[in-house]
């Protein structure tokens, strides 16, 4: 089964940035089209962000213009770059394969990884 493994949260003020990185344990980034999600506690976990396998990105809109996805098929990792980061985008932030036109996760890969805190607060 192939785990996830997401890092480079933390605490950071209103207005700073921030990069994420989801490490995929298979070679699965050139067969799948991969999200950024992110979980605030009490609520849903929501799709923020999209990549297909060639590259087409998009993303929700209350990010739109300030995150930016990427990914490098060579090493297994989904990138997340954070701009202009708000109060209200502290979060658990999540990778996972994603069904592009239904933005939703594919139920077949099962489990999630643990997720990165991220705390946007002065």
């Amino acid at each position: 089964q192939v785990e996830f493994v997401e890092s480079g949260g933390g605490l950071v003020q209103p207005g700073g940035s921030l990069r994420l990185s989801c490490v995929a344990s298979e070679n699965i980034l050139g067969t799948y089209h991969m999200g950024w999600y992110r979980q605030i506690p009490g609520q849903e976990r929501e799709l923020i962000a999209q990549i297909t396998t060639f590259g087409l990105t998009r993303y929700a809109e209350d990010v739109k213009g300030r995150f930016i996805i990427s990914r490098d098929k060579s090493k297994n990792i989904v990138y997340l770059q954070m701009n202009s980061l708000q109060t209200e985008d502290t979060a658990v932030y999540y990778c996972f394969p994603t069904d592009w036109n239904k933005g939703e996760p594919l139920p077949s890969f099962g489990t999630w990884g643990r997720g990165t805190q991220v705390t946007v607060s002065s």
